[in-house]
């Protein structure tokens, strides 16, 4: 049975985590569970492992504790071979989110199966899009890429310098949480090429890229809906998490399968993520699915994050009930007016909160329990930190 080491993954000394990556790919050195240097050492499960096991990936724990996804080096390579086909082949990349998260630590590793090496922000201090153009300076001629998360994308939009670095990569990934429309517009305008991914620690990061399945990646639905995923990228489960290894299964091509907790649909031959089946909101008996709600609140003026959750109703079950970003005075009334030719009448929300910035958790994903648990959708005196609350009569 394989070696599981725990390692520490602090932004201040990568090269340290670069190094175990390199021992574990080469079969040299133990299978890594990567956690973040400052918090408490992860227990290491007593296994059994998968024999080529090669990193345990926390996932983010949204519907619970965070499980241990046991990927092993044939996920990875695939994973990375994958993504490199579809970008126009290997290059250079540059790591600007955290290490031991599974879209930093495929960053590093697809920089070491291209045999590059890859290009390591001072993220000591958090995120700088100043950063990004003073670091590609240094780096040799050849194909160049990055993965943000879509905060960062808007805060390198906004920052010249760091756009105009941008531009010159290949190819800019965009996942860890759904982007904004007006934001990838904007991007592409400013001839940034960036390409949206979708995925998670169970299939090693993103498998599927602006809607479309890597190769050797295919996507399934349930009667309900709901997003299964398979391929030579899938991990081969959770370890010492038997019942939760249910969502995995063998796809009808024979392929290790994991079925996704979010929900979607294929349009114009692209996968469309609806959002999580515990986030769906069902008021009157209908049903809501948060991210329809979301992409029109973002087209509207002025909103600059929009978050979705279901709050009690005692008339209807559940309401829609809107959280959003904004420096603008804005009311519930003129938002549904708004909103009132992109959404039908049951999907329209009917309660607001206006924050300065939204709560969030793991790399750039909103915190929805915790926007959904506020006392203010029940209690409707203005909290500290909010900038307006309104709802309409129900």
């Amino acid at each position: 049975m394989p070696e599981l080491l725990p390692v520490a993954v602090d932004p201040a000394r990568l090269p340290v985590f670069l190094e175990a990556l390199t021992a574990m790919l080469e079969g040299s050195g133990p299978a890594l569970l990567p956690y973040a240097a400052g918090t408490p050492e992860p227990s290491t499960p007593s296994g059994p492992f998968p024999d080529d096991l090669g990193i345990v990936a926390s996932t983010s724990g949204s519907t619970g504790p965070p499980k241990r996804a046991a990927l092993t080096r044939a996920n990875l390579i695939a994973s990375a071979a994958a993504t490199h086909e579809r970008l126009g082949g290997p290059g250079q990349w540059l790591l600007a989110l955290p290490a031991h998260h599974i879209a930093g630590m495929q960053v590093l590793l697809r920089s070491l199966l291209a045999r590059q090496a890859p290009i390591l922000l001072n993220l000591d201090q958090g995120f700088d899009p100043a950063d990004i153009g003073d670091a590609l300076a240094w780096a040799p001629p050849g194909r160049h890429y990055t993965s943000l998360v879509p905060v960062q994308l808007q805060r390198v939009l906004d920052h010249a310098e760091g756009a105009r670095a941008l531009r010159t990569f290949d190819a800019v990934l965009i996942g860890g949480a759904s982007c904004p429309p007006a934001l990838l517009a904007h991007a592409r305008s400013e001839a940034i090429n960036v390409v949206t991914t979708y995925g998670m620690s169970e299939t090693a990061g993103g498998c599927v890229y602006d809607g479309k399945p890597l190769n050797g990646t295919e996507v399934h639905f349930d009667d309900d809906g709901r997003i299964g995923l398979s391929g030579p990228m899938v991990a081969a489960g959770y370890l010492s998490q038997g019942p939760a290894n249910s969502v995995f299964d063998t796809a009808p091509s024979g392929e290790r399968r994991f079925w996704t907790d979010d929900l979607g649909a294929f349009e114009n031959g692209a996968l469309r993520v609806l959002g999580r089946r515990d986030d769906l909101i069902i008021t009157g008996g209908l049903k809501v699915a948060p991210r329809l709600v979301e992409e029109a609140a973002l087209a509207l003026p002025g909103v600059d994050d929009a978050v979705a959750v279901a709050t009690p109703s005692d008339k209807w079950g559940q309401a829609v009930s809107l959280a959003v970003a904004s420096d603008h005075s804005l009311s519930i009334a003129a938002i549904r007016e708004d909103l009132r030719g992109s959404l039908p009448a049951h999907a329209l929300p009917t309660r607001l909160i206006v924050l300065s910035s939204l709560p969030t958790r793991g790399p750039g994903k909103p915190d929805r329990a915790a926007i959904a648990s506020m006392d203010e959708w029940q209690n409707w005196s203005t909290p500290r930190g909010f900038t307006r609350r309104s709802a309409c009569p129900e």
